[in-house]
């Protein structure tokens, strides 16, 4: 059983692609959120991201970086890696490579000033610490306080699953994680019967996320949220690995949601926080553009982002087109729901 200790809240803080044509619209659009104050959307990169929808992005020139292997580590945890793998869970196209999965990575916290390209998170997140990891659980649930990540990993055994993976700007990848059943900790966390939804707090600290320290009109940490139900199916799943190894930090390391079925914004990164609520949470994207970022976010071709189709995908890194498919191909799992 996970060691259970008592704990203060600790620091709890924890773009889209248009067609050219709507490019001045967007600009209007961001510019009420302040992200033009930082020069992104004048910058190079954004102009070709948006005059380039198929995402063919040329970033295998980019030096690698070293994996960071030691970024959380404990007794035992290499033994961890790389997982069985669940052969239940098929995907009709092949794996992204692990560079490219590594090295292009929407996550807002780690935009710097310095780097044009909204999607080299990994050349910032040398001074995230993230050892002796620990998750706050409050709200409605028997079991509350704070959990060590390293007990809770020890306690539910890890599995490796290879899902795909959308993102509402319409760029796709397929991954192997590593984790457990989002389940499987509810299961032991023991919400009550009033708890009707799940809400995820990540971590977000200006010192080590230069994004927190430079995007201050949002609204940090970022919080997403679940249904129960939507949280006990069989395909939710908490990552705390890829490619058969601990998760890079750009990847949402330590641990990090998986709702496959959904965009990829629904997919909280480094959770420092679980909340089991009785109402619908607000969420990050929601809170600031509503119209275009609702709470389910269920991936669906027919149903269009107020700015482009969703028809569409583009695999990474070579934009190959595919179309979208409903529920991002997981219907018979998770279709009964809606």
């Amino acid at each position: 059983m996970a060691n259970f200790i008592s704990y203060h809240p600790w620091n709890r803080p924890g773009t889209e692609f248009t067609e050219e044509s709507d490019y001045k619209n967007r600009r209007e659009i961001l510019k009420t959120i302040g992200l033009t104050t930082l020069g992104l959307i004048a910058s190079p990169a954004f102009i070709q991201a948006c005059k380039n929808p198929d995402h063919k992005q040329a970033f295998t020139s980019i030096p690698d970086s070293q994996y960071c292997e030691n970024c959380f580590d404990f007794k035992g945890m290499k033994e961890l890696y790389p997982a069985k793998r669940n052969e239940k869970y098929k995907i009709d196209r092949p794996l992204t490579k692990e560079y490219d999965a590594t090295h292009y990575n929407n996550f807002y916290e780690f935009i710097d000033r310095s780097d044009d390209n909204i999607y080299n998170a990994y050349k910032f997140v040398d001074p995230f610490e993230n050892r002796d990891w620990k998750i706050e659980v409050s709200g409605l649930a028997e079991k509350t306080g704070t959990f060590f990540l390293e007990e809770l990993m020890k306690t539910f055994p890890l599995e490796e699953r290879i899902y795909r993976f959308r993102c509402v700007e319409r760029w796709s990848m397929a991954v192997p994680w590593t984790g457990f059943p989002l389940a499987t900790l509810i299961k032991f966390l023991q919400p009550k019967s009033s708890a009707t939804h799940i809400r995820f707090v990540s971590y977000a600290n200006p010192k080590e996320m230069p994004g927190v320290n430079n995007l201050t009109w949002y609204p940090w940490p970022y919080f997403e949220g679940l249904r129960m139900d939507e949280a006990m199916n069989e395909m939710a799943f908490m990552a705390t690995g890829i490619y058969g190894k601990p998760l890079p930090k750009q990847n949402g390391a330590p641990i990090r949601l998986v709702v496959p079925w959904k965009f990829g914004y629904k997919n909280a990164k480094s959770i420092v926080r679980i909340e089991f609520v009785n109402k619908e949470p607000e969420t990050f994207w929601h809170k600031l553009q509503p119209k275009e970022y609702p709470f389910l976010s269920n991936i669906d071709p027919k149903v269009p982002h107020p700015r482009w189709s969703q028809e569409i995908e583009h695999m990474i890194p070579d934009g190959e087109p595919r179309p979208t498919l409903k529920y991002n191909g997981y219907g018979e799992y998770v279709g009964g729901m809606y």
